[in-house]
């Protein structure tokens, strides 16, 4: 039992982050109806810059937020400077360039850090060797349980946006129909703006939360988390904040679940290919996700 709790327990952790990362995923879906393959290279790059404030004396809370408000204005840079002009274009033009970007922050982080850094950072949450709860048996760290809080809070304020305000459902329409909601006098241009701002803060926290836990930065810190959030938002709904969060959770159980009791086969090595499996098997039989909108079409 204890085993069986211990994996849940870390499940629930690392699933957390997943599941912060596909809200900035769903995030920008949900507004902009584009998936944005640099958000985790964009994420390492901000909590780099948490770290370079953190090192120069500033408390960590604080840069943190100094991280996200970079990341926000990443973000929102990168909708008027990349994404805009190229979208009326192509959107396979939207797709190299994301992917381009992908490559050139990873490029750019590692000749201004090194790889591999050696850039300590501390947690935003208790990380000491007696800080955990025992339940059941099972050991649940209260760094890992700050994660699933922090996760559940962003959660609640996205649904508050997107069901409660003149925004939210501003980016719902845009993200449905772009020149009828400017034809009805939608700003779209700050929805598109506000929407990538958005995830790109809350993609900048995941990364300075796993940053904290791991005790440093890297370059790569968010490259296989990407992948993990990218399959929990398709397993949720690309369009559902909280099918996010399910989706997360889920992977992060399912993985560690099957890393702890199939070593043989799993292993910590093989965890990236149950979150591979999840896209591919979901995207085969209900490409909408679990709590997604099915899109129609008429024909």
């Amino acid at each position: 039992m204890e085993r069986f709790l211990d994996a849940v327990f870390l499940g629930l952790s690392s699933g957390a982050i997943y599941a912060l990362v596909a809200l900035s995923l769903v995030v920008v879906f949900r507004g902009t109806g584009h998936l944005n393959f640099a958000q985790g290279e964009m994420a390492t790059l901000s909590a780099y810059i948490a770290w370079v404030f953190y090192d120069m004396g500033v408390h960590l809370i604080i840069a943190a937020l100094i991280g996200m408000a970079f990341g926000a204005l990443l973000g929102g840079a990168t909708e008027v400077a990349l994404v805009r002009p190229l979208e009326k274009k192509s959107p396979l033009a939207v797709f190299v360039a994301l992917i381009t970007l992908f490559l050139g922050i990873n490029a750019l982080t590692t000749g201004i850090w090194g790889a591999p850094p050696d850039e300590q950072i501390d947690s935003l949450f208790p990380n000491d060797p007696e800080d955990f709860w025992r339940i059941g048996g099972g050991v649940w760290r209260d760094r890992d349980i700050g994660a699933l809080a922090v996760t559940l809070v962003i959660t609640a304020l996205l649904f508050l946006l997107f069901k409660r305000t003149r925004f939210g459902l501003a980016m719902r329409g845009v993200a449905s129909n772009a020149e009828s909601a400017r034809l009805v006098g939608v700003p779209t241009s700050r929805v598109l703006i506000g929407s990538w701002a958005i995830a790109g803060a809350i993609a900048a926290l995941a990364a300075v939360i796993v940053a904290g836990n791991q005790g440093q930065v890297t370059p790569i810190i968010m490259v296989s988390i990407f992948v993990y959030g990218a399959a929990a938002a398709t397993l949720g709904g690309l369009d559902s904040p909280g099918g996010a969060v399910i989706g997360g959770l889920l992977i992060g159980v399912i993985e560690n679940l099957a890393a702890e009791y199939q070593e043989e086969w799993i292993g910590q090595e093989m965890k990236l290919g149950v979150a591979l499996l999840v896209i591919f098997v979901v995207l085969l039989v209900k490409p909408s996700g679990l709590f997604g909108t099915a899109k129609v079409e008429r024909v």
